[in-house]
């Protein structure tokens, strides 16, 4: 039985209802690839699909259209696929059970996957139109984004040849994203030689801090743990003689840390405890606005463990005093926009390493570039080493935009208003096809959808139907 058979747009809301009996979650797309598929040869439409279970789905120009420029729209066919407490549902096996409360669409019990299945219905729906003008249509719906874009970073973009690209993977009506950073993961490892245990043993722990996304809260001032045990470190060394015996912080490279502790070997406990207690001071009258709960402790830790020798620990704690961390560049095109940035996100210390794991962001890979260059040549100098994973690529601001022109005035049209134009401190699959299809013109819009990644997801049908209006006109216009 239909749950969204009476709403509008019809064909829209069909595909949605359709797709969501179709378990997508990511890492478990085969099925709904084998969907998309059946309905191209259904249609006799030329489509691809890979290994990774991308697929590009594409149409002919109707007439009049020949001679415009294709257009590619482009989506995600995973979710997050996430329950209620005590919903029993095996979201591997079995469709969602859809819902409709006034304006909202839900799930019951579950995360819905508006985000992206919108764009997957969207796309689906324009394929099987007949009565909608617009040129040559490239709909390609990636696989794997949510767990990291894997299946934008696979595809084979030969087929393509748009280069004007609307990504349909945006979540507030009113607001067209037009750029994101690129970023990737780095790794330092500064090797640690440790001698015979001495002195007494402390532990100097940072804690009550605020934390946040390393990219979009990036700019709030916040402190990160890590870096405020390195200050407190080498406040403690400049007091008294110390050795480091380990230093631990943070759980993920792109969140930054909450708290972070260390434990040290002293031969002045009682110089040691007045200097921490003295950037204690200076830490809540810096971090008042922004982390008004932070606190820096000392208290006693049980010894016998091996310190590093003071060659090793003075290298450590140049490492978390020196690298660069937090914003490093502001845009100059959008104002407001972090441009390059890094977050030391994870702290450990291994028996004979300590290891500094980085998130880097930049709209331009020159700077992206430029921190790899910093964080290799300190690992280097303190006898180390850095290594890379997880490359993408940023999505630059272009200042000569037609797509974003046109798209202005068919919103400034339909709306009566602006929309809001705004660039991300973080990475989208925009950024992916930027790197791939030089000269991209890409835009990402979406209709509202709220609590997105939780069982608390709505799709708000009266966005979604205003959204889809804007589409069709904006491929109207295309010519």
């Amino acid at each position: 039985m239909e749950v969204l058979g009476q709403l509008e747009p019809r064909r829209v809301f069909r595909f949605f209802e359709q797709l969501c009996a179709i378990p997508h979650g990511s890492g478990n797309t085969r099925a709904i690839g084998d969907w998309c598929v059946a309905f191209a040869r259904e249609r006799g439409l030329e489509h691809y699909r890979d290994g990774h279970d991308n697929v590009i789905l594409i149409k002919p120009a109707t007439a009049g259209y020949e001679d415009a420029p294709a257009v590619i729209l482009q989506g995600h066919l995973d979710m997050v696929c996430e329950k209620e407490a005590g919903c029993e549902k095996d979201m591997a096996r079995e469709g969602l059970d859809l819902a409709v409360d006034g304006d909202c669409v839900y799930a019951r019990g579950t995360t819905l996957g508006g985000d992206d299945g919108i764009a997957v219905a969207m796309g689906l729906a324009l394929l099987d139109s007949d009565d909608i003008p617009h040129p040559r249509l490239e709909v390609v719906l990636t696989t794997d984004e949510e767990v990291g874009m894997v299946g934008a970073m696979a595809l084979d973009v030969s087929p393509l040849r748009g280069r004007t690209l609307i990504n349909l993977d945006s979540e507030e009506e009113g607001v067209f994203t037009v750029s994101c950073a690129g970023g990737c993961m780095a790794r330092c490892t500064v090797p640690v030689t440790r001698e015979a245990p001495w002195g007494t043993a402390l532990e100097i722990a940072v804690s009550g801090l605020r934390g946040g996304h390393s990219g979009v809260e990036i700019d709030r001032g916040r402190a990160n743990g890590c870096m405020v045990l390195g200050r407190a470190l080498l406040a403690a060394a400049k007091a008294a003689r110390v050795g480091l015996v380990s230093a631990r912080g943070g759980l993920k490279d792109n969140a930054i840390p909450t708290a972070a502790a260390a434990v040290v070997v002293t031969d002045d406990p009682a110089a040691l405890r007045r200097a921490v207690e003295a950037l204690a001071a200076d830490l809540a009258a810096e971090y008042r606005v922004t982390d008004p709960g932070i606190r820096l402790t000392v208290a006693e830790a049980a010894g016998g463990d091996a310190p590093m020798d003071a060659d090793s620990t003075g290298r450590v704690l140049c490492l978390l005093g020196c690298a660069p961390n937090g914003v490093q560049a502001m845009s100059f095109d959008i104002p407001g926009l972090v441009q390059t940035s890094l977050n030391l996100g994870i702290l450990e210390t291994g028996e004979g390493a300590v290891t500094a794991s980085f998130c880097l962001r930049s709209a331009l890979d020159s700077q992206k570039e430029m921190l790899k260059d910093r964080l290799a040549c300190l690992a280097g100098r303190l006898g180390g080493g850095t290594a890379f994973s997880g490359d993408y690529p940023g999505w630059a601001y272009r200042p000569d935009s037609p797509l974003r022109e046109r798209m202005v005035a068919v919103f400034r049209d339909q709306y009566g208003r602006e929309p809001k134009v705004e660039a991300i401190h973080a990475g989208v699959e925009c950024g992916l096809f930027a790197g791939k299809l030089p000269g991209l013109d890409a835009v990402s819009i979406g209709p509202d959808l709220t609590d997105i990644h939780t069982p608390r997801e709505r799709m708000h049908v009266a966005s979604v139907q205003r959204v889809w209006r804007f589409l069709l006109e904006v491929l109207r216009r295309s010519r």
